[in-house]
């Protein structure tokens, strides 16, 4: 009987171990990949900065910095990876829908319509995602390393009240301003009849997206500011938007 008390405590303890190895391991790469990613988007701000003081417009931005955009913004579907694995406590399907939204708008949008790439409306939401990032991957580092600034956390949970509206805002703008492009084009669609036997219209395609703005975005800005009257006022949450 002591025996097996003996063998199950020692199964138990080596259990735990594999726990606390996989856990420390996590969050090294967690801390590895956030700590990357305010780099990366880092990068992209100098960057931008940079061309408007030589250049004094914002025609020709997209283009100086759409290679390190389009790199850093692809590689936030290790996001999703993170939730499909648990080892960040969120929402798959969330993650995946606001991560692919931005890669839409990335390659999609922006990146597959040149002719849109001097609009102002696309350095609205770059400027946006720019600011947003930089906040959320700092704030995510630095709570991953125990060590949270007040300031990061204030900024994480209020820069968003102005920053999210302006962001859907540059985004809808710019997906209006491609439709006549699109619609002229017939890029992406698929015109029947053809060997697929399948009707593809992109134009509308490009509509139905910015119809789905208005159930998503109150969701996500709402849920937000509920996380911000729990976390500025000091309760323990599990921080569910990574």
């Amino acid at each position: 009987m002591a025996s097996s008390e003996e063998d199950g405590a020692v199964e138990e303890k080596e259990n735990n171990n594999k726990k606390k190895t996989k856990s420390a391991l996590a969050t090294a790469w967690l801390t590895f990949y956030n700590i990357a990613m305010t780099a990366g988007w880092l990068v992209l701000a100098i960057a931008m900065m940079r061309f408007y003081i030589q250049k004094g417009t914002h025609k020709g931005l997209y283009r100086s910095i759409a290679r390190t955009l389009k790199f850093f913004q692809t590689f936030a579907l290790v996001e999703v990876g993170h939730c499909a694995i648990g080892i960040v406590r969120t929402s798959v399907i969330v993650t995946g829908v606001q991560v692919c939204s931005r890669i839409f708008m990335v390659w999609f949008i922006t990146n597959g319509i040149r002719q849109i790439q001097n609009e102002e409306s696309v350095i609205l939401f770059l400027v946006v995602w720019t600011m947003t990032e930089i906040t959320r991957y700092s704030y995510y580092t630095f709570n991953l390393l125990n060590h949270l600034p007040y300031f990061i956390k204030w900024a994480r949970y209020n820069l968003f009240i102005i920053l999210y509206p302006l962001g859907v805002v540059g985004e809808l703008l710019t997906i209006y301003a491609a439709l006549p492009f699109v619609r002229r084009s017939g890029m992406y669609s698929m015109r029947l009849p053809n060997k697929y036997n399948v009707s593809f219209d992109y134009y509308y395609c490009l509509i139905i997206v910015m119809l789905s703005y208005i159930p998503l975005f109150p969701q996500l800005y709402f849920h937000m500011l509920r996380q911000r009257r729990k976390v500025l006022h000091g309760e323990v949450i599990v921080e569910k938007d990574d």
